[in-house]
């Protein structure tokens, strides 16, 4: 399950990229409204389809529930501002690097938390990975620095951290993902429409892209496959594993993104009228994602660690 969720999440990275290019022919593609009139949309539609499924039962939550979405919600927020700003300002391959250091952050944070080595099989699958995301990126160390667009991009790595952390977190066991992710969309929906209105060049900015059959086609995509399906999915199943493994599971994202942006921009260009170049296959995308698969397969053959004797 979490695998399709990351087919999703790899989905959103050509979508994305193609409805930035669509708004960027209301307003300058340097505009903070851009990034933040391609966020804010897709969680308002995603939070009209979870309202409306969940409309039957209802909406009532515990207040384990409504905590846990919360926190979830904060997170998310400040990942995605922070990746979707980082990029402005340094490399795709970088800013693809730097998303996924996660991986290595969360078996360190554990392994410093519980006083206790995680194990030579997360290690190498750890190694395997920021390899082959850096390979699947075409991450060049020689042009890498720490400037703003590095800075945020590793801050968003944090907040993604936070995010699957607090998944695992036993005081949450129990949690229905449904009504988590309700409490997460309408935080995201919230936080991203005020920073769209704040940021919007015209009234006519933030009303003229839902004239465009192209763009809510587009924006419709986001909203029903890479967030109600991918958060929904990632909300449920994500607490059945560990978090280490959803750190390493994670970063096969930019496999099938890239896989996807072989051939869905041309789609999307002659759909949305946007020059959108498709992407090459070539042996970065061969190597980079044997790694990254290698590694989640490794990490399935650790030893479990032994049960707790009951007091």
């Amino acid at each position: 399950m979490l695998l399709l969720g990351n087919v999703f999440w790899g989905l959103s990275f050509p979508v994305i990229r193609a409805v930035e290019m669509a708004n960027a022919a209301w307003v300058p593609a340097g505009s903070w409204f851009v990034v933040a009139y391609t966020i804010a949309p897709r969680f308002a539609i995603a939070l009209a389809i979870v309202l409306v499924v969940q409309a039957r039962g209802g909406y009532g939550m515990t207040r384990r529930e409504f905590s846990q979405g919360a926190i979830l919600g904060f997170f998310g927020a400040g990942g995605i501002l922070l990746q979707n700003d980082g990029l402005r300002f340094t490399a795709a391959s970088t800013s693809a690097f730097l998303t996924q250091f996660y991986a290595v952050l969360i078996p360190i944070w554990l392994a410093i938390r519980t006083r206790r080595n995680p194990g030579a099989f997360v290690w190498v699958s750890c190694s395997l990975v920021l390899t082959g995301v850096a390979i699947l990126g075409r991450f060049d160390w020689s042009a890498m620095r720490l400037g703003r667009g590095e800075v945020e991009t590793l801050g968003s790595s944090l907040f993604f951290m936070g995010q699957i952390l607090y998944l695992e977190d036993r005081r949450f066991a129990g949690n229905r993902g449904s009504k988590v992710t309700l409490v997460m969309f309408v935080g995201l929906a919230f936080f991203f429409g005020l920073l769209a209105v704040a940021s919007a060049p015209s009234a006519r900015a933030l009303v003229a892209p839902w004239m465009s059959p192209s763009w809510l086609g587009l924006t419709l995509t986001l909203g029903v496959f890479c967030t109600v399906g991918a958060f929904s999915i990632m909300n449920a199943w994500q607490p059945k594993i560990t978090a280490t493994e959803a750190g390493l599971l994670y970063c096969t994202e930019p496999i099938f993104a890239s896989a996807m942006a072989l051939f869905l921009p041309a789609i999307f260009s002659q759909w949305a009228g946007i020059a959108y170049l498709n992407e090459s296959a070539t042996l970065n995308l061969a190597v980079g994602g044997g790694l990254v698969t290698l590694a989640n397969v490794l990490i399935q053959f650790r030893r479990p660690e032994p049960a707790k004797n009951a007091p």
